[in-house]
This record gives C-alpha cells, structure tokens and sequence, in this order.
C-alpha cells in the first residue's frame, strides 16, 4: 500500500547533472519528513540531504553547495537535484519518509532505490 517510487538515475560524466524523484502513495506525505540517502557498493548508507514536512532542509557536507532537495506537497514528491556530479557521488540513491506520531510511534519508509552512476 504505501510506496516509494524512485527515478531519474542514470549514467553521466563528472560534472553534469541528474534529477532524482521521488513519488510516494499511501501516506499524508505532508506530514513526513522526508530524505534522500546513498548507498556505495560495498559501503554504508549514508544520508544525503532532508527536508522537514515546512521546507527545512539539510545537508551532508559533501554535497552543500551542489546538490538541492525540495518538496511539492501537491504533487506527493519529493525532488533531488544534483549538480557537478563527481565520480564519488556513484550509488545507489534511496528515497525515505518518516513521521513519529503522537503516541511516539515511529512510521519509517525506503523506496528501493536509483542508481546513478558518474563517470570520470
């Protein structure tokens, strides 16, 4: 029932550009805070950026400055656009939404992911 759906990988050269979405059903997608998280062959997960349910975002260090995550409520999508792409940024890029209600229930989803491949 809910869903994560990701898209927009893809193969470039070092310096250009992907957008990466992110279409989710089944959930009040306004009410989650939302992220994008990469994952390296043989290497952890690692979180990307993130943007709360009012438009706060987050990054790591080594995309600020390139990369630039947004929502559209309206749409239930969230978007990931990266920009001089280096052969470092290759992974697996997974979408993911999250909301801890009132009783402190955590409710946590993963899209099964994109991957986006940087050539040097």
């Amino acid at each position: 029932q809910v869903q994560l759906v990701e898209s927009g990988g893809g193969l470039v050269q070092s310096g250009g550009s992907l957008r990466l979405s992110c279409a989710a059903s089944g959930i009040i997608f306004r009410l989650y805070f939302m992220g994008w998280y990469r994952q390296a062959p043989g290497k952890q997960r690692e979180l990307v950026a993130t943007i709360t349910s009012g438009g706060i975002t987050n990054y790591a260090d080594f995309v600020k400055g390139r990369f630039t995550i947004s929502r559209d409520n309206a749409k239930n999508t969230v978007l990931l656009q990266m920009n001089s792409l280096k052969p470092e940024d290759t992974a697996d890029y997974y979408c993911n939404a999250v909301r801890t209600n009132a009783l402190g229930y955590q409710n946590n989803y993963w899209g099964q992911g994109t991957q986006v491949g940087v050539s040097s």
